[in-house]
């Protein structure tokens, strides 16, 4: 297939998907598919499933015990350690009966990231809570906490890392541009030649291919026994992203979205792009998802979806 920027490709081949045994006209459900091959996310969502749990409660199940087994480094507890060497945590689940969402993002010293944002959509009016006041709604609702979400593993990344002159980074137009902070913005009006050239140095180019360590999210859709879907995501974000980021992973919408009567999608990739070009937007439209040039754009970045019909797989 010829190179596009930021088309949508379905990778089969990266999805963990469980349906239920039978006639497939008479028994469609349950049903969970999952990003990556995350297959032990998936068989606990499908026990809590097929033992008759809500979607919602099984959707939870399974984005924790991603969270739990760390899945490659970037979901859960230490891994992918920001510009100052710390572990966040984003995570958002949506009811696709009740369109209630929860979401928690930079989350600080909470683990249990996918419980967190059910508590947001159980115990409060609010869909999104962020940074260290999330981590005291999730504690005070009787989360674990507050622990440490490094790990020395994690440590030791961003260790190199700094030797390694803080590259790659997510910093751009800023003076230096190929070493540590402290950084300053480049003035555009000096148009001097050593102002171009910094300017130069801060061209990089994105990431252009989506593989299984261009990714930081798994995200999950689960219809039930009633044919009711939730959704799910959890990661702990870019690796060395800038303090404070927040992806698309904790963005109804972007990362992930449920409508009971319509289906579910579900994405993965590069969050920064995702929460430009709304995946979810594109469904309920009719676009064909296997059509390459159905969602792209000029971003220069790929990433990968999945599409749940209220009867089936995409």
């Amino acid at each position: 297939m010829a190179s596009k920027p930021f088309n949508f490709i379905l990778f089969i081949s990266l999805l963990s998907l469980v349906v239920g045994h039978g006639n497939v006209e008479l028994e469609k459900y349950p049903l969970v598919v999952s990003t990556w091959p995350f297959i032990e996310a998936v068989r606990s969502a499908w026990r809590a499933v097929d033992g008759g749990s809500s979607a919602v409660d099984s959707v939870v199940e399974g984005c924790s015990t991603c969270e739990e087994l760390m899945c490659d480094g970037t979901v859960g507890p230490g891994g992918s350690p920001d510009e100052n060497g710390e572990t966040t945590i984003d995570a958002l689940v949506m009811d696709g009966v009740t369109m209630e969402v929860g979401a928690v993002a930079a989350m600080r010293y909470v683990k249990d990231g996918i419980k967190a944002a059910r508590l947001v959509m159980q115990h409060s009016e609010h869909t999104l809570l962020v940074g260290e006041k999330a981590s005291e709604f999730a504690i005070s609702m009787g989360l674990p906490g507050p622990t440490n979400l490094s790990s020395s593993e994690s440590i030791e990344k961003w260790t190199k890392w700094k030797q390694s002159s803080c590259q790659p980074n997510f910093r751009k137009n800023v003076f230096p541009a190929n070493s540590c902070g402290p950084y300053h913005p480049i003035n555009y009006l000096d148009l001097s030649d050593e102002a171009c050239s910094i300017t130069d140095q801060n061209q990089k180019p994105r990431l252009l291919h989506v593989g299984l360590h261009s990714h930081d999210t798994i995200s999950m859709a689960v219809i039930d026994r009633m044919g009711h879907i939730a959704v799910g995501t959890s990661t702990n974000g870019a690796t060395f992203k800038i303090p404070g980021r927040v992806g698309d992973g904790p963005i109804v919408g972007s990362s992930a979205y449920a409508v009971d009567e319509v289906g579910a999608c579900c994405a993965t990739g590069d969050g920064d792009i995702m929460m430009r070009f709304l995946p979810w937007e594109r469904f309920p439209l009719g676009v064909n998802i296997h059509d390459p040039h159905a969602v792209s754009s000029n971003s220069g970045s790929s990433s990968g979806t999945m599409a749940l019909q209220n009867f089936g797989f995409r």
